[in-house]
């Protein structure tokens, strides 16, 4: 897997000494199981059986979705764009995503 700017290399099946596979696998572990918690509070998990943490060659961490079916990928697209346009219109507004925090007492 590499795209055009050679992000995402090819997945390390043979390791090579010297590079740090397990902290680019346990990046992708926390981040695989913090997206697998959302799907399950949207009631969508079962739409992504494939969800797995994975590491390249070079020791970078990756996301594999796996095989979705065409409706769960327009569906997270559709997410993904919600998620931005409410972002964007947060920031437009200047309406704080979250309260402000108050001093300590002293």
């Amino acid at each position: 897997m590499t795209d055009r700017r050679g992000v995402v290399a090819k997945r390390a099946e043979n390791l090579s000494p010297g590079v740090p596979y397990v902290r680019g696998w346990n990046r992708a572990r926390r981040s695989a199981s913090a997206l697998a918690d959302q799907l399950v509070l949207l009631g969508l998990d079962s739409n992504f059986p494939g969800l797995v943490a994975d590491v390249n060659v070079f020791g970078d961490g990756l996301v594999q979705l796996g095989m979705v079916r065409p409706e769960a990928a327009e569906l997270l697209a559709s997410l993904i764009a919600a998620g931005l346009a409410a972002e964007s219109a947060d920031t437009t507004t200047n309406v704080p995503l979250l309260p402000p925090r108050e001093a300590p007492a002293a």
